[in-house]
């Protein structure tokens, strides 16, 4: 009785081993691993083109204090619950959700754009322009906090598409390290002087102090310049003379035009005073009591 338990109880085993063999091979075709691009070139050459993550921007050039400098190039990564994240300083940071699911989520939270001062402190770094997200594009601020060595230690995401990123790192643990003027060069530091001085003495509004000082900032491409440049505009007739020779010609041309007028009036009898008006260059003619075919009237050529 117990040799045949055991040989049922042997049947049983090997049946659920083939079951679990056969669930696994029938569904194993239908997985799909999303690849994961390598977030800093965001143009990883080994991925098909279709697989790559597409910014919607180029990134800002690097701008702020100098020994941030050094955190160009590199990239950082965190894994929380079924995400991770990737955060590239000056270029852009990415989520990756870690699952099985055939739509699972690759995307880009936002491209380096700008910093977040006040009060003469940076206070954090903003990556817009990520994937859209409803009728906007995802964002993230990062924040600096103090640290023995950088990571990235936490995300969240405050508000739908807004998400906060916090990098810790020693490169703000020195009281002066997130310091804005230090980091002007000689000519924006006199500006921001000047700003400074004419508030202290009542010439400008708050208001006006502050946008002084975002004409700074954008100089020193610590933010992103929204100024519009503005450019000449030239046409074939605008008479704008480019050159020495176009001016000539068209002086040529007005002499032309000049000598037919005068034609035509003497050839109906019309005395021509041909003294220029200085007040207006202008040629002056004069009528005496004579009409031209058809007309109603003197005519005045002013």
């Amino acid at each position: 009785m117990q040799r045949l338990y055991n040989g049922i109880h042997h049947l049983l085993r090997l049946w659920v081993v083939c079951v679990s063999l056969f669930i696994n091979h029938g569904f194993a075709g239908k997985m799909k691993i999303v690849e994961e691009p390598n977030t800093f070139g965001l143009n990883n050459p080994l991925l098909a083109q279709g697989s790559r993550l597409q910014p919607k921007v180029t990134p800002s050039p690097v701008a702020g204090p100098a020994h941030f400098h050094q955190l160009a190039g590199k990239c950082f990564s965190l894994t929380e619950s079924t995400y991770k994240y990737e955060f590239c300083p000056f270029h852009n940071i990415t989520q990756h959700e870690q699952s099985f699911r055939w739509n699972a989520y690759s995307g880009i939270l936002g491209i380096w754009q700008e910093w977040e001062m006040a009060n003469n402190t940076f206070t954090g770094m903003w990556m817009r322009d990520g994937d859209a997200c409803g009728t906007r594009n995802r964002e993230t601020k990062v924040i600096f906090v103090c640290s023995a060595s950088s990571k990235l230690a936490q995300v969240s995401e405050p508000s739908t598409c807004v998400y906060s990123l916090s990098f810790e790192t020693p490169l703000v643990c020195h009281p002066h390290s997130l310091l804005v003027y230090p980091t002007l060069n000689e000519k924006l530091q006199k500006e921001w002087d000047e700003a400074e001085q004419a508030r202290y003495e009542g010439l400008i509004t708050e208001q006006g102090y502050n946008n002084l000082l975002k004409d700074v900032f954008e100089d020193a491409g610590l933010l992103k310049s929204h100024k519009v440049k503005k450019q000449p505009e030239v046409t074939a007739d605008s008479g704008t003379h480019n050159s020495l020779q176009k001016c000539t010609e068209d002086f040529q041309k007005q002499r032309e035009e000049i000598e037919r007028l005068r034609a035509l009036l003497t050839q109906h009898n019309i005395p021509v005073d041909s003294k220029q008006n200085e007040a207006k260059g202008t040629m002056v003619s004069t009528v005496n009591n004579q009409h031209l075919r058809g007309d109603n009237g003197l005519i005045d050529l002013q």
